[in-house]
């Protein structure tokens, strides 16, 4: 029971918070009352809750507020909670929101996936733990992270040092992440023996990737030239997941973005999935949620101001 309530019943004071219902707790029983709807709501989230700890799983204030906000959706959160992907140092990696799921679903289903969405909501991350979830489980033989060679606000020429100095900072995102996943001894020796790949866009040209999954990031900096260069490096028995944020574009002006138009291009195309994520899908800090939405209002003002100023001008 005191699982069930959190440490001085804080998990009980989110659900008390979240739900329409009055929750009473009298030793290991639970009484509910409010309308009908209400009482279901609560009763349902208890049980996913109760479900989680089954499993082994540990509690902590953000599950709680997922399950609500999931069994909100008609979504069953145990199921989403509870499916791991990666265990490493202590620590295990899973979806934490149904678009995540969909997304690890698509993953294992298809060749080619599209990962697009805001910062915060776990595109890379829970493509470079698949990536190492296959070759653990020996499905590829290599793993191949790539990113474009766009910076925001920055050029790679102004900063010092030789070619790998200054790419290096620009791939660190990605390290960071594979030092989160993989045994901190042996990441130095995948990466020296070419197990691991991290590298610039530009150094896929020309290749034919077999046995390999492959993950292209930031792929909102793309050409279109570069993105079907991109995509046709796929070889045999080969896997692509291509992450990126539509609304954080940083190429130069007149350049399209490829991200932006694959969707179009390849729609209908079989064994391609294009995954959608939003803002209710960060798993950072609350707080990051909360910027993405602002900025996404701001931007939904200055588009109508900018058509309102335009239709004035026609008249």
């Amino acid at each position: 029971m005191v699982n069930v309530l959190g440490p001085r019943d804080e998990f009980l004071r989110i659900m008390e918070r979240e739900l329409a219902a009055d929750i009473h707790v009298r030793g290991n029983e639970f009484t509910l009352t409010g309308t009908t709807s209400d009482i279901a709501a609560a009763t349902e989230a208890l049980t996913e809750v109760i479900t989680i700890l089954r499993t082994g799983q540990g509690l902590s204030t953000e599950t709680v507020e997922r399950v609500i906000a999931m069994g909100a959706d008609g979504v069953r959160p145990a199921e989403i909670l509870t499916q791991d992907i990666l265990s490493s140092r202590g620590r295990t990696i899973r979806p934490k929101t149904l678009n995540q799921k969909r997304y690890v679903d698509a993953i294992d289903k298809h060749t080619i996936t599209f990962g697009i969405g805001p910062a915060g909501t776990g595109k890379t991350y829970l493509a470079m733990a698949k990536a190492v979830q296959a070759l653990q489980s020996k499905q590829v033989t290599r793993i191949i992270l790539t990113r474009p060679a766009i910076e925001a606000g920055e050029r790679l020429g102004f900063l010092p040092g030789t070619l790998n100095d200054k790419i290096d900072p620009y791939l660190r995102p990605l390290y960071d992440a594979l030092h989160d996943m993989l045994d901190p001894e042996s990441l130095p020796k995948l990466l020296t023996g070419g197990v691991i790949e991290v590298a610039p866009l530009a150094y896929m040209r020309g290749r034919t990737l077999n046995d390999a999954f492959i993950v292209l990031d930031e792929a909102q900096n793309t050409s279109m030239e570069q993105m079907k260069m991109f995509l046709t490096r796929l070889g045999f028995g080969s896997k692509i997941v291509v992450t990126g944020d539509t609304t954080q574009v940083d190429l130069p002006g007149g350049v399209r973005s490829g991200l932006r138009a694959v969707q179009g291009i390849l729609d209908g195309v079989r064994d391609i999935a294009f995954c959608q994520l939003t803002k209710r899908d960060v798993v950072r800090h609350k707080l990051v949620g909360d910027i993405v939405a602002a900025y996404d209002r701001y931007d939904s003002t200055l588009a109508e101001a900018f058509t309102s100023r335009g239709q004035r001008g026609t008249r």
